[in-house]
């Protein structure tokens, strides 16, 4: 008799084991579980299947077609929450689900919080995560998104933009290719067009001595950086191999 482990295996699902266990206690019944494994099998991200994901310290609501937030952005999140004082404003770019923000409004108190993402489905998903904690979201393009208040008054931007060139999609695992929307994943010819588009306005929004976060590849770093240093921030580099994360961590003057 073939096994959930066996099936789930078979289907390519590298952490089989682990996999079952997730899918085996959110089920309702036997029959919500199959449905679970069928979807899981034919390669929908299993955080999309089971409806959240455990991130950083909280579990995050992902619905179906939206961008699967990334262990490596849990580097992303604990420095911007290292960087985060109770009553200051942070913005999250590029939200997705909400996950950094979230995180950030789970360590720090009164935390004026603003995020935004151009996909509709990203914005919707991001409020039911976000807005039970105080939080408010815009859907739209970036700095168009936002309300014109907030320009000068940013302490903390965080921004997880899409950094992937998009030459590499065709050999990202399908699951991303065939479930997360194409604009969370396309980051332009090098990859780093969203960030060359948050840093031309960054100075326009970010605080004195505020703080801008750009999640990136070891790879496209030093790019990343030199983008930033030309739009007139500061910039240092933190990295953690276990995660395979790297951050661009940019200081206004």
């Amino acid at each position: 008799m073939t096994t959930l482990v066996d099936r789930l295996r078979n289907a390519g699902c590298v952490f089989a084991e682990d996999e079952a266990a997730v899918l085996t206690s959110a089920a309702t019944g036997r029959d919500h579980l199959e449905q679970m494994v069928l979807r899981r099998v034919a390669g929908e991200p299993l955080e999309q299947v089971v409806g959240w994901a455990d991130f950083a310290g909280i579990r995050v609501r992902v619905d179906p077609g939206v961008f699967v937030p990334r262990r490596r952005s849990e580097l992303l999140a604990r420095r911007a929450v290292d960087l985060t004082r109770p009553g200051t404003v942070v913005v999250d770019l590029c939200c997705g689900t909400g996950a950094i923000g979230g995180v950030i409004c789970s360590k720090v108190a009164d935390v004026t919080l603003h995020a935004s993402d151009l996909d509709p489905a990203a914005a919707a998903c991001a409020a039911t995560n976000l807005e039970p904690h105080g939080g408010i979201v815009h859907q739209g393009d970036l700095y168009d998104a936002l309300p014109p208040t907030l320009q000068g008054r940013v302490d903390v931007m965080v921004a997880n933009a899409p950094y992937v060139p998009t030459r590499d999609i065709a050999f990202m695992p399908a699951e991303a290719r065939e479930h997360e929307p194409a604009v969370a994943l396309d980051g332009g010819v090098d990859g780093v067009d969203l960030h060359r588009r948050i840093a031309s306005g960054a100075l326009d929004w970010i605080a004195p001595r505020g703080h801008l976060l750009i999640e990136t590849s070891d790879r496209q770093e030093p790019v990343t950086t030199a983008i930033l240093r030309a739009a007139g921030l500061t910039c240092d580099t933190v990295r953690d191999a276990d995660l395979d994360a790297t951050v661009v961590i940019a200081q206004a003057p």
